[in-house]
């Protein structure tokens, strides 16, 4: 596997820690690899749609590392830190069946808690195999606008926390982006396979995961609506679409594996 790696924005403890996070995924390095996740990582799989359960992460990690010499991440963009979050962007090629290849461009947000990886919010779309051919870009938007608005959305809900408004509508989020409503609207559906409100429940749902492991104690409710939802049956429906559980649930299996 070869790559094209960019230096860190600046010495940047963050930086520093996902540079050693993504040599090791160059290296197809696995035991490193786990060794930089923090005991209460959290990874979620955009593509996918997907939360990966720490349990997983091994088999998850081993079956998207490339199996063959021939796999390739080229960086196209170099690291950069904003607080505790690094913000990665690359095109990893990777090879099918049949000799053919597909050609992902990833855009990650990392964040870093006591030097090691906290979470990932990983979003990848797939652009290209070489028997494919690029559709034409839509809405004005070519494939580097699209890393870009990948990129700039993901720090603006890290940095900002917009989806704590439970007014926050796409309207809005595509004004400060400086986008227009459709644009956004493209990119979700095109990068991840979310519409807005999906993707802004996601992100209210991360903020609760992590209220009710700080506060358990708490009605649950107080957490539902510090999260940014503004309807508790709604955020019942989105939580069970997401972990197929009730929060109760998720929250006791939580414990059972950091036990």
């Amino acid at each position: 596997m070869t790559a094209i790696a960019n230096r860190p924005d600046e010495e940047h403890p963050a930086a520093s820690v996902v540079e050693r996070y993504h040599q090791c995924w160059i290296a197809r390095d696995v035991e490193g690899i786990l060794a930089l996740f923090h005991p209460e990582i959290e990874y979620f799989d955009f593509h996918n749609n997907r939360q990966i359960p720490r349990d997983d992460l091994r088999d998850y990690i081993q079956n998207a590392l490339p199996d063959t010499e021939t796999g390739q991440f080229a960086y196209t963009d170099r690291i950069r830190v904003d607080g505790d979050t690094a913000f990665v962007q690359y095109l990893a090629r990777l090879p099918l069946k049949r000799g053919q290849y597909a050609t992902l461009r990833v855009c990650e947000a990392i964040t870093i808690a006591d030097g090691l990886v906290r979470r990932v919010n990983e979003y990848a779309s797939r652009i290209q195999t070489e028997d494919e051919h690029l559709g034409e870009p839509r809405l004005g938007l070519s494939g580097r606008s699209l890393e870009l608005m990948m990129l700039e959305l993901s720090q603006y809900f890290e940095k900002d926390r917009p989806f704590l408004d439970p007014d926050l509508d796409l309207t809005t989020v595509a004004r400060v982006l400086g986008y227009t409503r459709n644009q956004v609207s493209y990119l979700l559906n095109r990068q991840i396979g979310q519409s807005f409100y999906q993707f802004l429940n996601h992100a209210r749902l991360d903020e609760f995961c992590q209220r009710l492991r700080a506060g358990p104690e708490q009605p649950m409710n107080e957490h539902v609506f510090a999260s940014g939802f503004n309807s508790v049956s709604v955020f019942y429906r989105a939580f069970r679409d997401r972990f197929g559980t009730t929060p109760k649930a998720w929250l006791a299996g939580t414990r059972d594996r950091d036990s």
